[in-house]
């Protein structure tokens, strides 16, 4: 049975939370949590964070093992971007985009 956790609007832009989600992809959620402990950035907080929240739902909704669950599906979407300006020379003005991303997590157990 394939168990689902969204975590939305991560003040993280997608393209850096993408390099994290790549390592775990395919894991089994042990391997995956110890991966992301030992990952020196910010963004691999955020991921480690959906993946227990994953086995949490499996564990308490479901009563699936958490030793016995692998990481189906793992993906980070973009989500509403902030747009701010700031004033440039000339009485000219450029963007700044503030990124966020929907991190999306799919567990299954794994078929003995």
């Amino acid at each position: 049975m394939q168990v689902k956790s969204v975590f939305k609007n991560t003040g993280i832009s997608p393209r850096k939370v993408r390099l994290v989600v790549n390592l775990v992809r395919g894991k089994m959620v042990n391997d995956a949590l110890s991966i992301l402990k030992f990952t020196p950035t910010p963004s691999a907080r955020v991921v480690a964070k959906a993946v227990k929240s994953a086995a949490a739902n499996a564990e308490n909704n479901h009563q699936l093992l958490a030793s016995d669950l692998k990481i189906v599906r793992i993906s980070a979407d973009t989500a509403p971007t902030l747009k701010r300006h700031r004033a440039r020379s000339r009485g000219r003005v450029s963007p700044i985009l503030k990124r966020s991303s929907h991190i999306t997590v799919i567990v299954d157990e794994l078929e003995a």
